[in-house]
């Protein structure tokens, strides 16, 4: 089995590792595996290991305030899936739907900034908390089907903020700084995403692409064509080093090496999700064959 050997016992932080937790969330997405005594055994023996270069991002889940309905400060609106959507070709851009008001009657909640809204998509899911204390969540239920493009990397190509200073707070700060020049930005990201109502208490974290509540700093979004949903991902990358699941995809997050950890929900994950941007190592653990 080339470039692939047994789970590597000596790596570093491997021996310190919860593999008890690892493991609980990994059960997640394979509810008929049974419950085991030695959960680091489990790993070291049931699987073999790829290791491969990676570069590591992070996401989280948003906490946002909102209304029901529109006001004068609350006029951003979070949208369910259009009723024609295609399921196999390119629906409007972004621009288009805006410029047409083409999602007119699918508005699911209001928001009170542009930006967060924008951010929202981005990470594709969302907590809104409404004025009476409630919590609406919201998951990620289909997109317009073109390209991601970074506002972030747009605003780097014009010179507004530099790559250095890149983060999502630098595109907020530009945001407050140029309200009027919001929408233009914004409408070089061709790709909208919808959402739609999710029945989840807030003790858990939103839903990935496996059909799980996400795990902050267990669960990881991964290209489905290089790292199959459920596998287990040694991370090493700047201070992560631990055992994640891949039970998350992302239209942004392609390739073999490419991985995004799930941070958790609320300012103080968005913080640290921001943060992440670093290369380092992973080993995918593949189902060892007998």
């Amino acid at each position: 089995m080339p470039g692939r050997a047994t789970v590597p016992a000596g790596i570093p932080g491997w021996a310190a590792e919860d593999h008890a937790a690892a493991f609980a969330v990994w059960k997640l997405t394979a509810p008929d595996a049974a419950p085991v005594a030695d959960a680091r055994r489990f790993f070291e023996t049931a699987f073999v290991a790829e290791p491969r270069p990676c570069r590591c991002t992070g996401y989280y889940e948003p906490e946002l305030s909102g209304r029901p309905a529109p006001d004068a400060r609350f006029r951003h609106p979070l949208y369910a899936p259009p009723a024609d959507l295609p399921p196999d070709c390119p629906w409007f851009s972004r621009a288009e739907i805006v410029e047409g008001d083409l999602l007119a009657g699918r508005e699911i909640v209001w928001l009170d900034s542009a930006i967060e809204g924008f951010l929202a998509q981005v990470q594709g899911s969302v907590r809104v908390r409404m004025d009476d204390g409630t919590v609406l969540r919201l998951g990620y239920a289909g997109k317009n089907g073109h390209p991601y493009r970074s506002i972030g990397q747009e605003l780097i190509r014009r010179g507004e903020v530099s790559q250095d200073a890149m983060s999502a707070d630098a595109i907020r700060d530009w945001c407050a700084a140029h309200a009027d020049q919001v929408p233009d930005l914004l409408s070089t990201n061709p790709s909208f995403v919808f959402f739609r109502p999710l029945e989840l208490p807030e003790t858990l974290g939103p839903l990935g692409a496996s059909g799980v509540p996400l795990t902050p700093l267990r669960s990881l979004a991964a290209d489905p064509e290089h790292i199959a949903p459920g596998t287990p991902v040694w991370v090493q990358s700047g201070a992560q080093q631990a055992l994640f699941i891949a039970q998350d995809t992302g239209s942004a997050i392609k390739g073999p090496g490419r991985i995004d950890l799930f941070c958790g929900s609320g300012a103080a994950a968005g913080r640290m999700a921001s943060g992440l941007n670093a290369k380092g190592t992973i080993h995918v653990l593949h189902p060892r064959v007998a």
